[in-house]
Formats: C-alpha cells, sequence, structure tokens
C-alpha cells in the first residue's frame, strides 16, 4: 500500500571510526562532532523525532562511552543503546540491532551527515512513497551537484519507475545516497555474521529492482573532513536569518 505510516523504529549508525576526520576525532567520535552548536548525532535524532518516529537505537563502538553519556537523558525518541564490541560497519551494526528494531520495514540514519528537511520531513516523505510489495529498501537520494561538500562519483541512477541502478563500473552517477533510508528486516536474512556493508544487502534487492530511490528535496551536508565540518558550520552562519531554531531542531522558515 503506498503511503504507510511512517516507521516507529529507526536504526542511528554511530560506531565509525571516523578516520578521515582526524585529527578531531582522536578524542571525540564524529557523531559527536557538532555543526551550528549541535552534535551531528542530536541533528539525526532531531530530525527523527520531528518526523514521528518513537524509538531510535543507536549503534556505537569507538569511543562509545561518550556518545552513550551524551545520551543519557535525551527525551525524544526514545533511545536504546546498541554497542559493538568490534566495528560491524553499516549492515552488520543493523543485524547486531534487528531483535530491537521488530518486524517491520525500519529508518536507518547514518550519525556522520547532515540534512535539512524540506516543507515535509524528508522521513516521512520516504513513508508516503514505501510500498512494500514493490521494495525492501527505499533511499533518500541526493543529487550530486546539489550535495554540500561531496566530491565523489556519487552512488546510483534513478530510472522513471524509482527503481535504483548501479552505473556502469568507473562512470559517475548523478545521485549519492544521503545516508537515510527505509529499510525491511527481510533484507538481512542469510546475510553474514560480523561486519559487512549495506551494499550486500541493497546487493540482493537490485536484480528484482526492489531497491528504490527518492531525491532529497532539502539541504543535505557531506561532512567528511575536518575542512567540510568548517565548510558546514560557515553555511550554517551564512544562513542563519533563513533558519529557525525551535528547540533542538532546524527547520527553514
Amino acid at each position: 500500500m503506498t503511503g504507510s505510516p511512517v516507521p516507529t523504529h529507526a536504526m542511528v549508525l554511530a560506531a565509525g571510526l571516523g578516520l578521515r576526520m582526524r585529527p578531531l576525532t582522536l578524542t571525540c567520535p564524529k557523531p559527536l562532532l557538532t555543526v551550528a552548536g549541535i552534535t551531528l548525532l542530536d541533528h539525526a535524532l532531531d530530525r527523527l523525532a520531528a518526523a514521528g518516529v518513537g524509538t531510535a537505537v543507536v549503534n556505537y563502538c569507538y569511543l562509545g562511552e561518550m556518545i552513550a553519556a551524551h545520551l543519557a537523558g535525551r527525551p525524544e525518541p526514545r533511545l536504546i543503546l546498541s554497542p559493538e564490541p568490534e566495528p560491524l560497519e553499516t549492515g552488520g551494526g543493523i543485524k547486531r540491532a534487528l531483535p530491537h528494531l521488530g518486524d517491520a520495514p525500519f529508518v536507518s540514519a547514518n550519525a556522520d551527515i547532515l540534512w535539512l528537511d524540506g516543507a515535509v520531513p524528508a522521513v516521512r516523505r520516504l513513508a508516503e512513497a514505501w510500498e512494500s510489495a514493490q521494495m525492501d529498501a527505499l533511499l533518500l537520494m541526493m543529487p550530486v551537484e546539489r550535495a554540500h561538500g561531496y566530491h565523489g562519483k556519487g552512488d546510483f541512477e534513478l530510472a522513471a519507475d524509482g527503481r535504483l541502478v548501479r552505473p556502469a563500473k568507473g562512470a559517475s552517477a548523478p545521485l549519492v545516497f544521503s545516508g537515510v533510508q527505509i529499510i525491511s528486516p527481510r533484507l538481512f536474512d542469510n546475510t553474514p555474521e560480523g561486519p559487512f556493508s549495506t551494499n550486500l544487502v541493497w546487493d540482493h534487492a537490485l536484480p528484482a529492482g526492489r531497491l528504490r530511490g527518492l531525491v532529497h528535496d532539502g539541504e543535505w551536508f557531506h561532512v567528511g573532513t575536518p575542512e567540510a565540518l568548517q565548510a558546514t558550520n560557515d553555511w550554517f552562519d551564512s544562513h542563519g536569518e533563513g533558519l529557525h531554531d525551535s528547540g533542538r531542531l532546524l527547520v527553514r522558515r
């Protein structure tokens, strides 16, 4: 059915090492670096709460005690922590947390990127476009030319019917994965134990056309290096008149 409710649960991936963000991440996990005075992790949790997600599972590994301490007492969404003894990458981290996420499709969001919603929260837009009969994962995609701080070749092309297509080897693609998706837990059936990337489960969905995409209509920032972090803070400083700080959530006026 088209137009599903916003998922009740989300997975927030916060266990990365942040190697490209050194030296800042030598003493601080990347999700706790700040933009406009708010940590990247809180930006992600704020977006999820604003969209109506009630429970978020947050994984952590590197300097994880700092993440756990930072989240203590945060009122919403309701938080479940998923510590990892070793970094499990994106797919392995989600698989470890599946007992907390339930049997229904859930949101997955990276804690080391930053997005701003358009007129409708991006997570709600994903939910409105979700069709379980046709999809195993629905990825929020960002046009490369509008992606702040991103200088890669892109990840996918988008077919007219919403199917995602990988470009030919070595070729560029017009869209980059934003780090936000709705994904079905069934995609993690028969996946390996230990570390693996969500690319593995996406590649399971691709041949049947069950990997779909939705283009983001707001701003998106690739905060991968100290220079990109500074550039993102500079952007927020220069656009302060167009943003409203209502509590913790930054939204367009």
